[in-house]
């Protein structure tokens, strides 16, 4: 039984961190990355805490999640459907969605378009991620001295992130400038209370894997659940978000999608721009990319952070878009 303990205490320690796996991960990245901005993003992963196990009140069939003053006043039949549910410490950085370093190529694009390598167009910019699925990339944004806000509708994810998670984040490096990053959940902008808390004078929107055609504007007729409810019409949704941008900030789509399958429609699978060229310039942007082909950097990048050995065929089964505006 000794002997069994020791090996089991050893297999633990041999077990990276969360952290760890995304300093690997980042390691691994940098060699594709181009622009000062992205090398900064992947630095500062090294900055990040290691964050422990968390229990939230899960509904796992809905994906539903309450908090404890919410669950105390169910009624008791609707109690039995959440239950205390853990959540390891990898949850914090990937969520459901995987790494936050998916974002690199993403930002990669945005330096190489805005300016030169050496330019560094990320650090100390006000952002707002549509849709952010997760808290890494914003805490590596913050920690660049970026003001960043995310929004969300998982009660999942406005259950499991806390207070402590939000406010002042130390620079990555010594000395370095600090940043602000706050959380907020609903449905934006048509909640009220959300968009309100948004506000505007971003330099950046961004959004990977929710604007999509197939989510927003598919092809047919699909599940309700298989879409994305913008909560207004689509160009209303688009003079929005160029509403909250500063003259001259820019909106970065990124999508990563699986093949399209020919038995039946995949609305995931359809990762390209929901609005047209002559819809993003009717809403005042000038469009820097449209729909630019992404996949076979997508490709090496999914290399970088190991999907292959978690299943994925990535030669056949992985595209990506990119659409870039600016606001004029």
């Amino acid at each position: 039984m000794l002997t069994f303990a020791i090996a089991l205490f050893a297999l633990q320690d041999a077990t990276p961190s969360p952290v760890a796996t995304l300093r690997a991960e980042a390691e691994r990245l940098r060699p594709r990355v181009e622009c000062a901005g992205t090398r900064a993003f992947l630095d500062a992963v090294a900055a990040l805490p290691d964050i422990g196990a968390r229990t939230v009140l899960y509904d796992a069939k809905t994906r539903g999640a309450v908090s404890e003053a919410a669950y105390a006043e169910l009624p008791e039949a609707e109690r039995a459907r959440y239950l205390p549910t853990p959540f390891g410490g990898e949850f914090y950085y990937t969520s459901m969605y995987g790494s936050p370093l998916a974002y690199t190529r993403a930002l990669d694009v945005l330096g190489t378009t805005l300016g030169k390598s050496g330019d560094d167009v990320l650090s100390g910019k006000r952002v707002l991620d549509y849709g952010y699925g997760g808290i890494g990339h914003l805490r590596l944004f913050a920690s660049l001295g970026c003001d960043v806000v995310g929004v969300d509708v998982d009660p999942l994810l406005a259950n499991y992130y806390r207070a402590e998670d939000q406010g002042t984040i130390p620079g990555a490096k010594p000395g370095g400038r600090a940043g602000q990053l706050h959380l907020l959940h609903g449905t934006w902008p048509s909640d009220a209370s959300v968009k309100e808390a948004v506000g505007a004078g971003y330099d950046l929107v961004v959004s990977k894997n929710v604007l999509k055609k197939g989510y927003v504007r598919p092809a047919q007729e699909v599940d309700p659940r298989m879409r994305i409810h913008l909560g207004l019409e689509p160009l209303e949704f688009l003079a929005e978000l160029a509403r909250v941008l500063k003259p001259g900030g820019h909106l970065l789509i990124y999508n990563i999608c699986p093949a399209p399958r020919a038995d039946r429609y995949l609305p995931w699978a359809y990762g390209e721009s929901p609005f047209t060229r002559d819809e993003y310039t009717a809403a005042g942007f000038d469009v820097l990319l449209l729909d630019q082909d992404e996949r076979a950097a997508c490709q090496e990048q999914a290399v970088a952070l190991d999907w292959p050995a978690q299943g994925m065929d990535i030669e056949n089964d992985l595209f990506a878009w990119v659409t870039l505006v600016r606001k004029k």
